[in-house]
């Protein structure tokens, strides 16, 4: 048996696990490499092997990192199965949709404004491409084994970071091999603990904040303070969101300071399609997650929801106080590009990041004190008030990293760190050697082991 690690390995993104066992080709995960330009034009490269020859995609979760490459395997020959739970399914489909379409308008402005350095701008993939995908989703139950081929089957269990997220326990020649996806916290507003493993003869464990330990702040008191200190200065505040499961949370945790009396009466807007989209999704599926009905319609109601982008102009242009949560998250792509052309260079703006920033990322280069940014050509001065929201990370911290190996019945043989940067990917190593004595292997890009 082999593993060939094809993404996520000494980066964040681009999750890609490829298994090999008796003639049978299982990927984990297909996602999409996202920040830094060497990251992203690894998207256009071909897998080390012919898609056609992947038997089965094993998906943990529908974030565009770990779902975004599938109409490219699709494209290229990829005729399998992809696997996942219900949830995971609903938002990759929306997932892969407003990314064909976000690549198809980059690529249009693109040749418009002749600010690529191609001839003629082609998108990674279109809308035809991505759509081409949904037909081999196969909706599986969590808890309940899977059988991939005779003596190879996989068992999901809840990851908690968004709705449908997973790890799985894949059992084959008599071996066990736990993938965890993104681990959720311990402690999260929206959903619940993830389920630890409690057998793994090898361990494939994310190490996004594998270094960090997300501080004990009370949130809701901070996004008080920040939005009641903007809006005193006649300010706007923008908080670029994922539009799963992040913008959500924000939503509840603005609705509950609303209802508390803690912040003005101004308009809160969700400027997501994809993210109202989303909350659908919540109602369909209430046992994935806390939220009680009655507060979720009582939050909805809160917030002017817009889907056409006219009303997001005539928001932009409205010199009103207002809190604006738009996507994208690290702030690559979306409407929040719009309303940043127009609010990153006036002073009394607020921008809130709430989220993981990837190396490269517009949100990751405000963060360490970008004096100005580049939108779509152009470049923007930045004198906006930007802060960080670090206990809002849906990734679970060190803790809850090493929390999730604790019920562990035996040592496993090895535990490889993908999906992190070195520095967490290192820390993560040290602490699970020192709290566990576990053999840990931090693997390369395009590097393959035999199990």
């Amino acid at each position: 048996m082999k593993v060939k690690f094809i993404g996520a390995a000494g980066t964040v993104t681009g999750s890609k696990t490829l298994i090999e066992s008796n003639g049978i080709r299982i990927l984990i995960d297909c996602g999409l490499f996202q920040g830094i330009k060497p990251l992203r034009e690894l998207n256009w490269d071909p897998l080390p092997v012919l898609p056609s020859t992947i038997d089965f995609v094993l998906l943990t979760h529908g974030h565009l990192d770990h779902c975004g490459w599938l109409p490219r395997l699709v494209d290229q020959g990829f005729k399998g199965k992809i696997y996942c739970t219900s949830p995971t399914k609903d938002i990759a489909k929306l997932i892969l949709l407003d990314s064909a379409k976000i690549q198809e308008e980059e690529a249009e402005k693109a040749n418009e404004g002749k600010y690529s350095k191609h001839e003629i701008a082609e998108p990674l993939y279109n809308v035809a491409q991505a759509e081409r995908v949904f037909p081999l989703f196969r909706v599986i139950k969590i808890n309940e084994p899977v059988p991939l081929d005779a003596e190879i089957e996989a068992v999901y269990t809840n990851a908690g970071h968004i709705l449908g997220a997973c790890s799985i326990a894949l059992t084959l020649e008599n071996k066990t091999l736990v993938f965890s996806g993104d681990i959720g916290r311990d402690n999260d507003v929206l959903m619940y603990p993830p389920t630890k493993p409690t057998k793994a003869d090898y361990i494939f464990l994310e190490s996004t904040y594998g270094n960090r330990i997300h501080p004990d702040t009370d949130v809701k008191a901070e996004l008080e303070m920040y939005i009641n200190n903007t809006v005193k200065k006649g300010g706007t505040i923008i908080i670029p969101s994922f539009a799963v499961e992040r913008a959500q949370m924000v939503m509840y945790l603005l609705w509950q300071l609303k209802e508390e009396k803690k912040i003005p009466n101004i308009p809160y807007i969700i400027d997501t399609p994809m993210g109202i989209s989303v909350l659908e999704i919540f109602q369909n599926n209430r046992k994935w997650h806390k939220l009680p009905e009655h507060e979720y319609i009582a939050m909805c109601k809160m917030f002017t929801m817009i889907r056409d982008y006219q009303e997001t102009i005539d928001t932009i242009y409205n010199k009103q106080s207002k809190v604006v949560i738009a996507a994208s998250g690290m702030i690559t792509g979306g409407r929040v590009l719009s309303y940043l052309e127009k609010y990153i260079g006036l002073s009394e703006t607020t921008l809130i990041i709430i989220g993981y920033q990837a190396e490269g990322t517009r949100g990751r280069k405000l963060l360490e004190g970008a004096k100005e940014i580049k939108i779509r050509g152009k470049y923007y001065p930045v004198l906006a008030n930007i802060l960080e929201i670090e206990s809002l990370s849906a990734h679970g911290d060190q803790k809850d990293l090493l929390n999730w190996l604790s019920a562990l019945e035996n040592k496993p043989t090895k535990v490889f760190l993908v999906h992190g940067e070195n520095a967490a990917l290192d820390e993560l190593r040290i602490k699970i050697n020192e709290k566990y004595g576990f053999d840990c292997k931090i693997p390369l890009m395009g590097q393959e082991f035999e199990l």
